[in-house]
């Protein structure tokens, strides 16, 4: 029998989250290929159809038959795994190929594929120290903490500056010395709260204080810009930010991150980068399907298009029945709660009662007292889901004697 050492510490952690309401429940589902945005759950004696309304396959490109028939072929004729490292038989036809299609999605000289987005925000920012000695990164405080944790492994001087707020920014750039190697970190569409980075002032103010610039693009690639190139596209930008960090998880419907770059800061972190070095590459068939998914989103703008009207229909039916939402410009759309327990018993009665999966959002993802619904439509979601969730909402909201406008 093991010796349990320590267990009473790992239970008061564990204890201390679920009284304070935001014990995390996973949802154990099946999707339904094909059958986009419908799954099965299962529970330990039943199983239930629903319909998933937080899914981050915010273009459905998880069931494309196109993208699935690509992971088919590749491996059919690769087989499963990379089989190594990058540096080690882990770079097959298909990474190569993934990553010259993605430097041209960005128009950049270079890309470089890592295993995920959290990975590569990690990887890319906590290896900027040893590259740039004396550096100061410059972070935007609703980054995700994948960027946090970049910028503590750097264990370089860090600053923090007030969300979207150029006047607080270039108040901490001044007080740096031009010549201070410096980075300024920031995301363009910041996924709990649905808004937008000032990013053109921002890259104004980097020009002015000498500063790099890095983006995290993960939640607008695939879905903003004319060939899906994300907000830095849109705005006709690319060309302005150093480093722009994406993923193939979200839009893609794969699983991934990547960076896009000038060729010596690709090669720098190519070679420096020990979240890139030491582990395998993903597999020949997700390189292969996200290959796949990248270039049909370069040609299939209507895709975008329809995921927004979703998105703005979704928003006018919580405006005309006056709920509390965070109504954004973006395609994310934030049911507020306020409170964790409701926002835990809000969530299973919509998926017990209604077949309606939306999870809670809680601490540390969102501020205490902010906790919400996250709802992603996609072009998927058609008007009867939208009525039967409108339905569900209502039913919920009496169940529960919740104000509309304001819950907690």
């Amino acid at each position: 029998m093991t010796h349990k050492k320590f267990r009473k510490e790992f239970d008061t952690a564990v204890n201390s989250v679920r009284e304070e309401g935001r014990y995390r429940i996973f949802r154990d589902i099946r999707r339904k290929s094909g059958s986009f945005p419908h799954a099965t759950w299962f529970r330990e004696d039943s199983e239930k159809d629903i319909v998933v309304w937080c899914s981050n396959d915010y273009l459905g490109m998880g069931q494309n038959e196109c993208v699935i028939e690509a992971v088919k072929s590749a491996v059919e004729s690769a087989g499963t795994g990379s089989g190594g490292t990058r540096n080690i038989s882990g770079t097959t036809r298909y990474h190569v190929q993934l990553e010259t299609e993605l430097a041209d999605l960005h128009n950049k000289d270079r890309a470089l594929v890592l295993t995920s987005g959290y990975v590569a925000n990690e990887a890319t920012l906590g290896v900027m120290s040893k590259i740039l000695p004396g550096l100061v990164i410059l972070s935007d405080e609703k980054n995700h903490a994948s960027m946090i944790s970049g910028i503590q492994r750097a264990r370089c001087d860090k600053i923090i500056f007030n969300h979207n707020d150029l006047y607080d920014l270039e108040s901490k750039l001044k007080t740096l010395p031009l010549d201070t190697p410096k980075i300024i970190a920031f995301e363009s569409v910041y996924s709990m709260d649905a808004d937008i980075a000032p990013v053109e002032k921002i890259c104004d103010l980097a020009d002015k204080y000498n500063a790099l610039t890095y983006i995290d693009e993960v939640h607008a690639v695939g879905m903003y810009g004319h060939t899906g190139g994300g907000i830095c596209e849109e705005l006709g930008l690319s060309d302005r930010i150093d480093i722009i960090q994406g993923t193939l998880a979200k839009a893609y419907g794969m699983v991934g991150g990547y960076i896009a770059a000038d060729e010596v800061i690709i090669d720098a972190v190519r070679s420096m980068a020990s979240g890139f070095i030491f582990t395998t590459s993903i597999p020949p068939s997700t390189a292969a399907g996200a290959l796949r998914s990248v270039k049909i989103l370069k040609v299939k703008p209507e895709k975008r298009f329809k995921h927004q009207e979703r998105a703005e229909a979704l928003k006018q039916r919580f405006r005309l029945e006056n709920y509390d939402f965070i109504d954004g410009e973006t395609h994310i759309v934030p049911l507020m709660v306020g409170d964790p327990v409701k926002c835990q018993a809000i969530s299973d009665s919509l998926i017990e009662n209604f077949g309606i999966y939306a999870q809670p959002i809680n601490y540390p993802t969102v501020p205490r007292g902010t906790e919400r619904l996250r709802f992603t439509p996609s072009p998927f979601h058609d008007d009867s889901m939208m009525d039967e969730l409108m339905v569900a909402l209502d039913s919920v909201w009496k169940e529960f004697g919740l104000d509309k406008k304001k819950v907690a």
